[in-house]
């Protein structure tokens, strides 16, 4: 495991999962809201984001979080590890709800990025039945055959899979 795309809802823990699996692998790590948004909020033209993330992940290594599905290809055929944060509605809707009373809005430098308004909520509501079969549709047609996918349904779940995945680097 070198390179490593984790997608999911938001609120569904990439920016965690990303953080912890960074620290495990020795690898960068890359919070795709960071890299489209600036602090005004200002999206990064999408020609000008691709661009950025072909150079990412032609790095020796790496770990990206972010759904993005206009540019997820680009991710899904160079990784390794697809790691798909799939909780449920209820359990992203606290995550980014949670997140907002830990953090506040704003931009926190460790890929917190919160900006929680009624398009967010709408997004993470209808995520499973909107989004996800997209995203899933892209999982096979990019990066299956070449990369283990890791589907992680709970918070808890995602606790021990880190810990294996630490414990195998170690």
């Amino acid at each position: 495991m070198k390179k490593v795309a984790i997608v999911g809802c938001g609120g569904s823990g990439k920016s965690h999962v990303a953080r912890a699996l960074g620290d495990v692998l020795d690898a960068p790590v890359t919070h795709l809201d960071a890299a489209f948004y600036d602090d005004e909020w200002n999206e990064l033209p999408m020609e000008k984001f691709a661009a950025v993330q072909r150079d990412l992940v032609a790095q020796e290594k790496w770990v990206i979080d972010g759904n993005y599905n206009s540019t997820l290809q680009i991710r899904l055929e160079a990784c390794d590890t697809v790691v798909l944060m799939d909780v449920s509605t209820p359990a992203a809707l606290w995550g980014v709800f949670s997140r907002q009373l830990r953090h506040g809005a704003g931009h926190k430098g460790n890929g917190v990025h919160n900006r929680i308004h009624w398009g967010v909520i709408k997004y993470v509501a209808t995520y499973r039945r909107k989004m996800r079969p997209r995203v899933m549709a892209k999982i096979d047609q990019f990066a299956a055959g070449h990369a283990d996918v890791v589907l992680l349904t709970s918070r808890r779940q995602t606790r021990r899979w880190l810990r294996k995945a630490a414990a195998r680097q170690s």
